[in-house]
């Protein structure tokens, strides 16, 4: 449990971000929290650089419902200063917290306050000895180090441990889960670490996150992205309901354009897609782009359109409804939609 989220045990995959503000600025930390709280974001980690930082974190705390999760490099003392200041998970690295007697203290502190710990290693800052048996940041390597960082909190007692295995190769990244899984049960937290810009990152995470559920793994996760945090949960999401882990919305189905196309439909399915951002129920809409074979293909959708010369098809779970002017076809499409919605 984080706070009031559960991870694991066949709970729904949870989407995080990360706040990317100054932590010691505490009303911009708390505004951008709210604000992915508002794109569906389920857990905010923060970053805690400092002590200032750490003391920062009960005013944050304090002011939002959120779970919040405190990210600790290098210095274990930061830690237990935010399990006092009221944070609801650590995040330590196996490969920079410091020494195993320091892990221990961290756990002691952590099981007094009832709080978890999520395990992140990354590729980039696993340990010297480790990359020395290996040579370099394998999925042995990584697996390995995620090893012996659950054994070393077991050892010392404390068991609720969350899992994350991370590198920004996707194939990397893939197969370290794939050994981890295959010998332990621990919660894992799913990302492709630093995976590039909003367009590039989004196809990377896409690929390594939906191979892995595919898989059943997956307990949360994170969309890395060089871009606003906010973009984090809307991939994160919608990668979920690609995979049918998650139905959150509109689904919004189009088709590509072709020589029979006579309509503009990449503008009518970009409107489509705008217009139907506030409608909260799980609803599919198809965008098809000829009356030929336009219904056949959306077959499957719960509503939708079908363009021609001038006019177009509405239908409704497959069936025509009625041939519309193009002026009024998404007007129509949404008349139709709320009328449903509201009956």
């Amino acid at each position: 449990m984080v706070r009031s989220v559960p991870i694991g045990a066949g709970s729904p995959i949870t989407v995080q971000s990360m706040t990317n503000t100054d932590t010691r600025d505490v009303e911009a930390t708390i505004l951008q929290a709210r604000r992915l709280a508002s794109a569906g974001c389920d857990i905010v980690r923060i970053a805690i650089p400092d002590e200032d930082a750490a003391k920062a974190l009960a005013d944050i705390r304090n002011e939002l419902d959120i779970p919040l999760v405190a990210d600790i490099h290098f210095r274990h003392k930061l830690a237990l200063l935010a399990l006092e200041a009221g944070i609801d998970k650590l995040r330590i690295n196996p490969g920079n917290i410091g020494s195993a007697e320091r892990v221990r203290e961290v756990a002691d502190a952590a099981k007094e306050h009832g709080v978890p710990i999520r395990v992140g290693v990354n590729a980039g800052s696993l340990r010297k000895d480790i990359l020395a048996r290996h040579g370099r940041p394998s999925p042995e390597a990584l697996a390995e180090s995620a090893f012996e960082e659950v054994d070393v909190l077991g050892d010392a007692g404390f068991e609720n441990v969350c899992v994350s295995i991370k590198a920004s190769n996707v194939l990397n990244t893939l197969k370290a889960n794939l050994l981890f899984a295959e010998k332990k049960n621990n919660p894992l937290h799913l990302g492709i670490t630093e995976s590039g810009t909003k367009t590039y990152g989004t196809i990377k995470s896409s690929c390594g996150l939906g191979s892995l559920l595919s898989h059943g793994i997956g307990d949360t996760m994170r969309v890395s992205l060089t871009a606003d945090p906010v973009e984090e949960i809307i991939v994160g999401i919608a990668i979920l309901k690609a995979m049918g882990l998650r139905q959150a919305g509109p689904e919004i189905v189009s088709c590509p354009t072709c020589g029979r196309t006579e309509v503009d439909i990449i503008s009518l399915a970009e409107e489509v897609e705008k217009r139907a951002a506030s409608i909260s129920e799980p609803i599919s809409i198809a965008v098809m782009g000829c009356v030929v074979n336009g219904p056949g293909e959306a077959r499957e959708a719960d509503y939708g359109i079908a363009g021609g010369k001038g006019e177009g098809l509405l239908f409704r779970n497959g069936e025509i409804v009625g041939k519309i002017p193009e002026d009024q076809l998404i007007d129509a499409l949404f008349d139709m939609i709320a009328k449903d919605l509201n009956s």
